[in-house]
């Protein structure tokens, strides 16, 4: 059994610890259980807890055998010094903190049923543990669950942003340029995009801004992609020929070319093609973090995103081999995942940063305004009878899967805790 049994009965159900009693044979009684604490030191702090007639503040402490206090050498960490009660399932060895004090222990008791159920969930081998039960879950139960998975996603995506800012020295627009362009490569050249933005700040692009032809000797110099054409035409050598002059005036190192991916992709997903895009999104745009910070729907989006190539690429999907003609603008269901991705966890981190509650509104207002994603996960929760109706429902049933199902987290999430609680008759 793991100690993550014991946090989960202490959390949800600590009133059934009322009436037992520590090993020396004083009564306890619970009277706050405190806060879990997943990082170093005791598991539970600012506990609140009647031990005979004395009421303690201070932390909680769990292990399977009281003696796992001295096999983690607690005894000799002062940060333990304020655990005011060991709860244990097997008590077979007496404990002291740093201090010499022993400390109160309390051998738990627990349904018998409750650790079998919980290993028959995580058991179950199905697609997630609770697929057999999921429907019966009310809509309402769901809902609120869905609304924290939603925030906790955000607050998840919420620490890359700051990292990202941080490595950017700070500058919200860097970051976002960066962002926006691992978005733009999709799943399959997420990784090279983002290399080429850390490749060509944006800084070096806004000097040139407003020529579309450097901006794109500039990032396709940088992808590697122009340095292999072997035979060029004359918009390839001259492209070639600016970012040869660019690439020195900078001094520029392009990323490794074998990190794009063109096996088993559409055309107009071919990363020359989302090059050319972006390329173009930085041409047509001025500051563009500022204008995602100031959007409120989703058409605003669509309207500042949905670029086309330059005329070149019209008729190309890659160098010096000409296809028939047509417009290639990007899509709006690739741009509701560049705005899944970048723009509303930068929006939401901001509103964070500068302690604007109204920001944080806008982002999972956005979510709310953009379709559905459509993949595995998604498709498998229709599956089980949910249906999303909208990109914010589907961040929170991706988050629910990847964090709590897949890794067997049942005891964390409050669907999984009720299912067991009501298992062991527990309301």
């Amino acid at each position: 059994m793991k100690e993550d049994l014991l946090y989960f009965i202490w959390k949800t159900s600590y009133f059934t610890f009322n009436g037992q009693t520590t090993t020396d044979g004083e009564l306890v009684e619970v009277i706050h259980p405190g806060e879990f604490n997943s990082d170093s030191g005791p598991d539970f702090f600012n506990a609140k807890i009647r031990i005979g007639n004395t009421i303690w503040a201070g932390n909680v402490e769990f292990h399977i055998n009281s003696s796992d206090w001295l096999n983690h050498n607690h005894q000799a960490d002062s940060a333990y010094d304020n655990v005011i009660l060991h709860v244990v399932v097997n008590n077979d060895k007496l404990v002291e903190n740093s201090k010499g004090r022993a400390i109160p222990t309390l051998k738990i008791k627990y349904p018998d049923a409750l650790e079998w159920n919980l290993m028959r969930l995580t058991s179950s081998g199905k697609w997630i543990p609770c697929e057999e039960s999921f429907t019966s879950f009310d809509s309402f139960t769901q809902r609120m669950w869905l609304e924290c998975l939603l925030v906790e996603r955000l607050e998840q995506k919420t620490k890359y942003v700051f990292e990202l800012v941080d490595s950017a020295q700070g500058s919200w627009e860097e970051a976002f340029y960066q962002s926006v362009a691992r978005s733009f490569g999709l799943k399959a050249n997420a990784l090279p995009f983002e290399l080429l933005a850390k490749a060509i700040p944006l800084k070096v692009l806004a000097k040139h801004k407003d020529n579309l032809f450097q901006i794109e000797a500039l990032l396709f110099g940088q992808s590697g992609l122009l340095l292999e054409v072997e035979s060029a035409d004359s918009y390839t050598s001259a492209l070639l020929k600016e970012y040869q002059y660019l690439q020195h005036k900078f001094n520029l190192t392009p990323i490794q070319t074998h990190l794009w991916k063109f096996l088993r992709m559409r055309p107009t997903a071919f990363p020359t093609i989302r090059i050319a895009q972006f390329a173009k999104l930085i041409h047509s745009s001025t500051s563009l973090f500022s204008k995602i910070i100031e959007i409120n729907d989703d058409k605003e989006i669509v309207k500042l995103f949905q670029v086309h190539t330059s005329e070149y690429w019209e008729n190309h999907y890659i160098f010096d081999k000409k296809s028939a003609s047509i417009e290639k603008r990007i899509g709006k269901d690739t741009i509701s995942i560049i705005a899944i991705n970048s723009l509303v966890p930068f929006i939401f981190a901001y509103g964070i940063n500068k302690g604007n509650s109204s920001l944080k509104s806008k982002a999972t207002k956005l979510l709310e305004s953009l379709k559905p994603e459509i993949n595995s996960i998604t498709k498998g929760f229709e599956n089980l009878g949910v249906k999303p109706e909208s990109a914010y429902d589907t961040q929170a049933l991706i988050q629910l899967k990847t964090c709590y199902c897949d890794p067997k987290k049942c005891l964390y999430c409050h669907l999984g805790a009720k299912l067991l609680l009501k298992s062991i008759e527990i309301p």
